[in-house]
């Protein structure tokens, strides 16, 4: 097969129902822009039939499709990375096989890469999720400007992206076993930009993120990029502590100038709970810390792929 120019990276699990979809338009986008390009479909260990549809879809068209099966469930972000490790181009672009980004956007994100930018991420237009995930996303992002002001994009759920391949390969060279990928490109990037795309109601099946996965995968963007939880508790250590200093001098200084009382115990339980769940809270998040600093001194393998499918 010749070299591709353009390479387009998709995490497929379980999405059986719109895979020929996701075929035919994507083709057809791509055949129109008259440039060498593969598409690179990575079955993150499904459950369904979609292994099966795309190995039907692999022989449909071999010279520009290839298959990359992982031997169970790794998650969305080793799948991209997978994919990055076997492209061939030199422009990647990043999508969700959902179809709620539609391939149509495709021909800005590369444009953007053309123009000279070395990563162009989709900010998503009139979102089609439910409220609760809008507001979620929103409230994330503003967070996250907060904490992570190095950290400069618009929309960090949209997969819709393009990445020049000097980026994509110091991704691959991190080696990390947790990461969020759109940021971790722009630790690496010179000449970032967004670029609006449009989003399209799921038109088949359910999301794959449940509020508990939202929430792990925002966790895994925070923790990996910024110490800022860790510092706002020793932080609030030091105050507290303060507090409690001053707190206990007053209630000894109390004891002694009035006596023994048992007004006020409530408050002191209170007190003593509302610290208890501050330094519980504290020693969840940094037992998130230390958790994937274990997993990146296991040194075990990110993902183990049972096959590929593609033409020497």
């Amino acid at each position: 097969m010749n070299k591709p120019e353009i390479s387009i990276v998709i995490p497929v699990y379980d999405e059986e129902k719109v895979l020929d979809k996701l075929y035919q338009r994507t083709t057809a986008v791509m055949d129109k822009l008259n440039r060498a390009y593969e598409i690179i479909l990575v079955n993150d260990g499904s459950t369904d039939n979609s292994a099966k549809i795309l190995e039907q879809l692999y022989y449909q068209r071999s010279e520009n499709i290839r298959v990359i099966n992982f031997n169970t469930n790794y998650g969305q972000h080793m799948a991209i990375m997978a994919g990055f490790e076997h492209v061939r181009g030199e422009i990647i672009v990043t999508m969700d096989a959902d179809l709620q980004n539609p391939p149509e956007e495709i021909p800005k994100l590369i444009a953007a890469i053309d123009e000279g930018h070395d990563v162009v991420g989709g900010y998503r237009q009139y979102r089609q999720d439910k409220i609760w995930r809008r507001f979620f996303s929103k409230t994330h992002n503003i967070i996250r400007k907060r904490i992570m002001p190095q950290i400069k994009m618009r929309d960090q759920g949209c997969m819709l992206r393009a990445y020049h391949r000097n980026i994509v390969e110091a991704m691959i060279s991190s080696g990390e076993t947790n990461t969020f990928i759109p940021a971790l490109a722009l630790l690496y990037a010179e000449n970032p930009t967004d670029v609006p795309v449009k989003h399209e109601p799921r038109s088949a099946g359910k999301s794959h993120y449940s509020f508990y996965k939202l929430i792990r995968y925002n966790f895994d963007l925070i923790t990996n990029f910024s110490l800022v939880p860790l510092q706002f508790f020793t932080m609030m250590g030091i105050i507290i502590s303060i507090l409690s200093t001053l707190l206990v001098i007053y209630m000894f200084t109390r004891r002694l100038i009035i006596g023994p009382e048992v007004q006020g115990v409530f408050t002191l339980f209170a007190i003593m709970f509302l610290l208890i769940g501050i330094c519980l809270l504290g020693l969840g998040i940094l037992g998130e810390y230390i958790g994937r600093i274990y997993r990146e001194l296991l040194k075990r393998p990110r993902f183990i792929i049972k096959n590929v499918l593609e033409k020497k």
